[in-house]
């Protein structure tokens, strides 16, 4: 049978003779479903017409997406940990190719996701190359596919590996996670955010929102809490969700600005701004 796999958001399904009656993260406010309804899809019609293009962000670090992009079009990470390969989230196609390319450079040991709108074919990855995925387990209601390789992690932080940490946020979800990689940034240290801070187009800051297609800010003491769970870190880069979304340097001093700004602009009245 056939693992279906939502068109919008690229979310996979358990293996079905039909197709879901409906995707619940497209039904969330933080999702949304097209004006012209629920569109399903499989794994082999993906790969008819998309690709997964490779791009190496630096030493020990690559990325990953979709070409064309397909549902909504984030990027993954592959970085060379200590326990071996961590895939830092998930795109949805997951053809010969790449698990070939994949196992050139070792395999993966271990599966990583920011949040449930990236969680993808998650589990399609983890059984192609036998390793875990951890997700926090605030957001296990948003897993459309369970399985037993899903491992759910509780708390403030998680080791995985030497110099990689995993940091429960919340924010755009409950149990939204970054990924702290101290080697990283050539030794500076680096930050893979996901959504949950996610890089804004000057490349100086970071937006903290509940949903980006709808437009729904989350509270301040939400973001200020993204803010108390960084702190401790020191990091220099930020790797964003898609490719040309990285902040190179001063990724930290980025992250204080863009938490002092949005709480400000909030609890603001806007009074500032009138003529």
């Amino acid at each position: 049978m056939p693992s279906f796999i939502c068109v919008t958001c690229g979310t996979g399904f358990p293996p079905s003779d039909r197709e879901p009656a409906n995707c619940p993260i497209c039904e969330d406010e933080r999702q949304y479903v097209p004006l012209a309804g629920q569109q399903w899809t499989v794994m082999e019609t993906i790969g008819r017409r998309h690709m997964n293009a490779f791009r190496r962000l630096e030493d020990g670090v690559l990325g990953l997406a979709m070409a064309p992009a397909f549902a909504i079009g984030q990027r993954a990470l592959i970085l060379r940990t200590s326990i071996g390969n961590v895939l830092w989230e998930c795109v949805p196609l997951l053809d010969q190719a790449t698990i070939d390319i994949v196992n050139g450079l070792g395999g993966l040991a271990a599966i990583v996701v920011s949040h449930p709108h990236y969680y993808s074919t998650m589990v399609d990855w983890s059984h192609a190359f036998n390793a875990p995925v951890h997700l926090h387990e605030a957001d296990q209601q948003w897993v459309m596919r369970p399985d037993p390789t899903i491992h759910f992690w509780k708390g403030e932080t998680l080791a995985l590996a030497d110099g990689v940490t995993l940091v429960h946020c919340g924010g755009h979800f409950a149990g939204g996670t970054v990924l702290h990689w101290s080697h990283g940034g050539a030794g500076r240290g680096a930050l893979a955010t996901g959504d949950i801070a996610q890089v804004a187009a000057d490349h100086k800051h970071v937006a903290f929102m509940r949903s980006y297609p709808n437009y729904l800010p989350l509270s301040a003491p939400s973001v200020e809490r993204i803010g108390r769970a960084l702190e401790p870190f020191a990091f220099d880069v930020i790797y964003g969700a898609f490719f040309e979304r990285d902040i190179k340097q001063d990724g930290k001093g980025a992250v204080r600005r863009s938490v002092a700004r949005y709480i400000k602009a909030v609890r603001d009245d806007g009074s500032a701004d009138r003529q």
